[in-house]
């Protein structure tokens, strides 16, 4: 609407100041004038005025402006936590409510902003949107902000004060209840067989129903496991203590039984991830006669910081008989009793090292080494000519879990280690190849000049010898593993004779395969997580494609076909629709990946409330009003006063406008100001000669 408009402005012909010196002496003048008892002093002032009057030259000026519409901003809150109930309703309820409310009242533009989930957890950011939102308003135009929310806020205060009223329409209900499981405390790692202690806590929040129990049933299963449960108290903190067993990220799952009524079961679980390492790994190393070899075990297992070896070699065997006395042949005595009987358990791997009986460990010894192997341990033996003799190790009862069965024949001959069919899709020996040049026959590294040949009982065979011969196998026993390498020539390549070869990945990749490392798992099924996509991986001796099938945390199932991109290795990968616990499943292997934080922010409180922006409602004289008892009415009101009450909410109009047009004119001409002075000071010389 077009509106004319006339205000007067000076625009002086002198400064201000002369100006203001000009009245002043012409005040003056007039003061002397009335003090002397002059007839005509008044009619000089307004000759003074006259002259002042064209000296600050008025203008008069005429706008045209255009009336500009007041703004509503509408603040909807679209989060997880408002959609719980009845909330989705009432919110729309609301939102349809203040835009008729608004059409109603005339002259006002509504402008409605929805507010999403915040990325990565971050929860409600309320007052991010409301500050984006009115950065893109003109604030001189902004009569009234409303925002329909259950008042749940994560991120900081707004910086700078609202300019209009702030008004809250709070979804929920007055008897709304929720109950919730708090991880207080999780650490990131745990020693392997030691316990580790979590804390939690179940609260209750809202209107609790009378007589509801404050016991609460927590199951919690690890890995993807069976569940366990326990009963737990409501509104105090308690401990769970859980010893890792499995290398590498576990899975901790916990789940609260839902009761009746609660407004979700979204925070009645939470996830915790905890990787599960080593302290220290202990290795007993037993060395036969001496050989190049024992310096290359000895520093191979030296060098690892996280490794433990004890090392002994035997010297001089019992039924030497040479004259000289034993204390000047040997440090100390080999404590075999401690080290096979009462310690054995505390090691983590056992190598034997050329070793042959000479009647220093008794077959009781060896049946306890087979009975170690068995219920867990490892057993590496690494055999020479004395494999293959009467006096081989394999002879005793530790021969029951050996792979293979050594025959009296030695191969004394030059011949390049092979990695099987097998082996290029184990982990121990996959992609060994790869480390050296390739010749027409193989992999360009050195050769190795002697081999005890095996006949094979269980077990596989993942690199070959002489004439195609096993030369290391691998092995699962009970619990346990056990590693035969059929040869004592790997000193070679750590010699580097004929260019050497991948000796210390070799050796390095076969102890921590014995020891159980996860990444050397020749049968596992592992997700990794980014963001949400989430990357399935396969390891399998077999060549057949793999079905996994997923569950996500809605029970949903997906069903993904995994690719071979390297033997043994399949992918797959998917987009995850939510954060949760997925189980991963291919009928043979089960795992689970968790995604996003033990607990989504969203529901980490869930009871609607008006208090986080109270002081918003409170700065502005705003309004705060339940949806369920009524939907408020609007008026205007004007700027300053209370604008909210009984049944009502306020808006405060801006008047707000655009200038299309601006005319100035002088409000008189300065001749006539002339004239006017000249007259009145005429007529002061006319009253004043009379008398």
């Amino acid at each position: 609407m077009i509106n004319g408009w006339d205000n007067i402005v000076f625009l002086p012909r002198l400064e201000w100041p002369i100006l203001w010196a000009i009245a002043g002496i012409a005040a003056l003048l007039v003061g002397i004038a009335l003090w002397q008892g002059l007839r005509g002093w008044w009619l000089r002032g307004l000759a003074a005025l006259a002259l002042l009057a064209a000296l600050a030259n008025p203008v008069l000026q005429s706008q045209e402006r255009d009336s500009l519409s007041d703004i509503a901003l509408v603040v909807v809150d679209e989060t997880a936590s408002n959609l719980l109930g009845t909330r989705a309703a009432q919110t729309e309820a609301a939102r349809s409510h203040l835009q008729a409310e608004l059409e109603r009242l005339g002259g006002i533009e509504t402008r409605i902003v929805t507010l999403p989930d915040g990325a990565r957890n971050a929860g409600t950011e309320f007052n991010t949107a409301l500050a984006e939102a009115l950065a893109d308003l003109p604030r001189d135009r902004l009569a009234g902000v409303f925002a329909i929310t259950d008042g749940q806020v994560h991120d900081a205060p707004l910086p700078v004060p609202l300019p209009a009223p702030f008004h809250i329409l709070q979804t929920g209900e007055a008897r709304d209840w929720d109950r919730r499981l708090i991880i207080r405390n999780a650490p990131a790692f745990a020693i392997l067989g030691e316990p580790v202690t979590l804390s939690l806590r179940v609260e209750d929040q809202g209107a609790v129903p009378a007589g509801q129990s404050r016991f609460a049933t927590l199951n919690y299963a690890l890995n993807g496991g069976e569940m366990m449960r326990a009963m737990v108290p409501v509104g105090e903190d308690m401990e769970i203590s859980i010893t890792l067993d499995r290398g590498g990220m576990n899975v901790l799952q916990f789940e609260l039984e839902e009761e009746p009524g609660e407004l979700t079961t979204r925070n009645n679980s939470a996830i915790v991830q905890i990787n599960g390492v080593r302290d220290r790994l202990s290795v007993l190393l037993v060395s036969g006669e001496p050989n190049s070899g024992q310096r290359t075990w000895r520093n191979l297992l030296k060098s690892d910081p996280a490794v433990d070896l004890v090392h002994f070699t035997i010297l001089r065997p019992p039924d030497r008989h040479d004259g000289v006395p034993v204390n000047e042949l040997s440090l100390i005595a080999f404590p075999t009793r401690e080290l096979f009987v009462e310690k054995i358990d505390e090691f983590d791997l056992i190598i034997f090292d050329r070793y042959r009986r000479r009647g220093i460990l008794p077959n009781s010894y060896f049946a306890n080494i087979a009975r170690y192997v068995e219920e867990g341990g490892a057993l590496l033996v690494v055999g020479g000519p004395e494999l293959a003799s009467a006096e081989s190790i394999w002879r005793s009862p530790l021969g029951e879990v050996f792979p293979a069965r050594p025959t009296a024949r030695v191969f004394e001959e030059g011949f390049r280690p092979m990695v099987t069919e097998l082996g290029q899709r184990h982990p121990v020996t996959a992609g060994l190849e790869g480390l050296a040049p390739q010749l027409e026959d193989g992999p360009g590294w050195g050769r190795w000049f002697r081999q005890i040949e095996l006949e094979p009982i269980q077990g596989q065979t993942v690199m070959s010898g002489v004439e195609g011969r096993p030369l290391l196998m691998l092995d699962r026993v009970g619990d346990g593993r056990m590693a035969l390498l059929a040869s004592d020539q790997t000193w070679l390549w750590d010699r580097g004779f004929e260019g050497g070869g991948p000796q210390l990945e070799l050796l390095r990749r076969l102890a921590h395969w014995m020891m159980g490392e996860p990444d050397l798992e020749e049968e596992t099924l592992t997700a990794t997580a980014e963001g949400q996509r989430v990357s399935i991986l396969r390891r399998s001796l077999s060549d057949d494609t793999t079905l996994v099938t997923v569950t996500g945390p809605d029970s949903e199932t997906l069903t993904l076909e995994m690719e071979e991109d390297e033997p043994g290795v399949f992918r797959a990968e998917f987009d995850a629709p939510e954060i949760g616990l997925y189980r991963l499943s291919d009928g043979v292997l089960d795992s689970v990946i968790a995604l996003g934080p033990s607990a989504p922010r969203e529901f980490e409180e869930t009871i609607a409330t008006a208090e986080k922006l109270r002081p918003l409602v409170t700065n502005t004289r705003g309004g705060i009003v339940r949806i369920e008892d009524e939907l408020p009415d609007l008026r205007l009101v004007r700027e300053g006063r209370a604008a909210a009450g009984r049944g009502w909410l306020g808006l405060t109009p801006r008047e707000a406008f655009v200038t299309l047009e601006m005319r100035s004119a002088a409000l008189l001409p300065g001749w006539i100001w002339l004239l006017l002075a000249a007259g009145f000071a005429l007529g002061a010389w006319l009253r004043e000669g009379r008398r």
